[in-house]
């Protein structure tokens, strides 16, 4: 569905941000990227969401190049970037301006009540707490109904409660109707309770170290026994990855 293949991004200056990438994500999963800062997951979305190029390899969606945006890729930011000159509902819309204004009008409609804010029609950014507005943020990417959906690290800047409703809520949102989802997150808990499939990287330069799938059920407990020692594994792999080289770091990609 979703391919990345012999991936390199340099960038003028030199810095080589990703080297020698190859993923492939299936149709409907949930896949999580973490690793520490530097490893290259915001160049890693940009890249599939076709806001940049790879220097050498290519990242395909259903079998052709993605070299610009395109309409089946939504992408969700760490800030809900909303337009303050813009009424909930006309953010939410913005995407969808190419189609009729009645078919306009039943999307947003829709998708606002899926989110939780179908009473907010009308009302302003300023009007919403942080949660609110990331709900919004959420409602703009689901309301072109992309077959994949992009999220960088869109709750980091919430408190733990907030945060932990909305990873639920995410979780219904895509039981829906099942996008693939690609996620970035320093939280390995946020990516234990949504992934079905963990990615950790290794940075300078960006590249797979381990790649895991727990055999945890959903939904998933914070505080089970299994999950929490998934949770102190990946954190160690993830301390390890984060660290500087002593010397020949390279690897092949683990399995688990």
């Amino acid at each position: 569905m979703l391919g990345i293949s012999n991936v390199d991004k340099r960038y003028p200056n030199g810095l080589l941000a990703l080297s020698g990438l190859n993923l492939d994500v299936a149709e409907g999963e949930i896949l999580a990227i973490v690793g520490g800062s530097g490893c290259g997951k915001s160049t890693l979305l940009r890249l599939i969401s076709g806001l940049d190029t790879p220097t050498t390899g290519t990242v395909t969606l259903d079998g052709t190049p993605v070299k610009e945006p395109r309409p089946e890729i939504g992408m969700v930011f760490q800030e809900p970037r909303l337009m303050p000159w813009l009424t909930i509902d006309q953010n939410v819309a913005f995407g969808i301006r190419h189609l009729p204004a009645e078919e306009q009008k039943a999307r947003v409609s829709e998708t606002l009540a899926r989110v939780g804010l179908a009473s907010h029609v009308g009302h302003w950014p300023r009007e919403l707490s942080g949660g609110q507005a990331q709900r919004v943020a959420l409602a703009r990417a689901l309301v072109g109904r992309p077959k994949v959906l992009l999220l960088d690290e869109p709750f980091s800047a919430l408190d733990a409660l907030t945060r932990g409703d909305l990873q639920d809520h995410l979780l219904d949102l895509w039981a829906y109707d099942r996008p693939t989802m690609i996620l970035v997150t320093h939280d390995i808990e946020e990516a234990l309770v949504l992934a079905d499939r963990i990615v950790v990287m290794q940075p300078n330069p960006g590249r797979v170290r381990i790649e895991v799938t727990p055999p945890l059920a959903r939904p998933r407990d914070r505080l089970d026994a299994e999950f929490l020692q998934w949770k102190y594994k990946l954190l160690g792999d993830l301390d390890h990855a984060s660290r500087p080289p002593t010397g020949d770091e390279s690897f092949p990609a683990v399995a688990i």
